[in-house]
């Protein structure tokens, strides 16, 4: 558990952005992104697992092209667009993120389910320990998978991870053309909605 004092510090935020080269990009298989999480915030954000760009990096959502850092200022859960290496900052603004699955791959359809339905109780224990207002999964594929809910669509869900609400956003990723950028600001600005309880613009 992250102490009352460490709460209160400021977060480290990456000055120096350097872009991994091709060849470290192709070595971050199977690396991991530590998650950007501490007790009771308002709201945390579940990715499906790295990609190779992101591991490479250390940051999530990293890779040029992925439109979560558009999508959160766009629904104004940031007064202007952060760049990954900025991630800290979201903790400020009551919000952290993790992954269901939190080993790299070069695509998340390379995943097993069985890794999905372990990553589903890894999220459970993570909302026990730090008790988040809202767990929101990044993906509805995958969602309907590691929670064996083959029905479920976007939005809140009506179970719990413990003491957390359940909801599900669209993928950011750039590959994902069902959802233009649009489309995903109206998505998180629900849950903007939802987890402050009133519109900030």
């Amino acid at each position: 558990m992250v102490s009352p004092s460490s709460r209160r510090s400021t977060p480290r935020v990456v000055r120096e952005i350097r872009h991994p080269t091709r060849a470290e990009v192709s070595a971050a298989a199977g690396k991991t992104v530590p998650d950007l999480i501490r007790p009771q915030l308002k709201v945390v954000f579940c990715g499906i697992n790295p990609g190779l760009y992101s591991a490479a990096t250390g940051h999530h959502f990293a890779r040029p092209g992925n439109r979560f850092w558009r999508a959160l200022h766009a629904a104004a859960f940031t007064e202007r667009v952060l760049s990954p290496w900025e991630e800290q900052l979201l903790l400020e603004r009551g919000c952290g993120i993790t992954n269901l699955v939190p080993r790299a791959t070069a695509s998340a359809a390379e995943l097993a389910p069985e890794e999905l339905g372990a990553g589903r109780r890894r999220l459970e224990r993570t909302a026990h320990r730090y008790a988040p207002r809202w767990v929101a999964v990044l993906g509805i594929g995958a969602y309907r998978e590691a929670f064996a809910h083959p029905a479920a669509g976007i939005g809140p869900q009506p179970e719990r991870l413990g003491p957390s609400r359940l909801w599900v956003l669209p993928n950011p990723s750039g590959l994902n053309a069902n959802h233009q950028l649009a489309d995903l600001a109206r998505a998180f600005r629900r849950l903007r909605t939802a987890a402050w309880g009133v519109r900030r613009r």
